[in-house]
């Protein structure tokens, strides 16, 4: 059977969009279809999360160049941001503005899925803080999503800006 045509380049359904599946340890799975690269965004992303009960997408962090949102469509879930922790349900929206004071994570408290929505900003290059782990990533994406560098390290293993250079 034949898949049908786009509709237009910047148009898609999210059935078209491939899934993404993650499950790590006891706390974190996810299906993401990354619908903003599918219709060619270059400077809002989206992508369509799904979450099962119990679970979260991603630990606990924060953005140091990129602004995120996310908008819930099913399900309920507790939103850590900051100090704070918020109920969520269905057509609540929240923003992530950049810095350590805007941490966030989502976690599923229902019984079933909780789909939502996350918007971000597509600055290509990102530095990301894990407060409750320690640790530090940077990463860099070329325009077609393509990684060029992605690095996470413990906060404690800083070295010196000159260190190796110097002789």
């Amino acid at each position: 059977m034949t898949k049908p045509a786009r509709r237009h380049a910047n148009v898609v359904h999210y059935t078209e969009v491939k899934p993404v599946e993650l499950s790590k340890g006891k706390r974190f799975a996810m299906s993401d279809r990354v619908l903003g690269r599918a219709t060619g965004a270059r400077g809002i992303g989206c992508s369509l999360y799904e979450v099962p009960p119990g679970k979260t997408a991603f630990p606990n962090h924060y953005h140091c160049a990129n602004e995120e949102a996310l908008y819930v469509l099913e399900g309920t879930g507790t939103l850590h941001i900051g100090a704070d922790q918020v109920a969520v349900g269905p057509g609540d929206y929240a923003t992530f503005p950049v810095g350590p004071a805007h941490t966030h994570q989502l976690l599923n408290t229902g019984d079933g899925p909780l789909r939502y929505l996350c918007f971000s900003t597509l600055i290509p290059t990102e530095v990301v803080g894990y407060p409750h782990s320690k640790k530090i990533g940077a990463m860099s994406v070329n325009s077609t999503g393509e990684q060029m560098v992605r690095i996470v390290v413990r906060e404690s293993s800083v070295a010196d800006y000159y260190d190796g250079e110097l002789e």
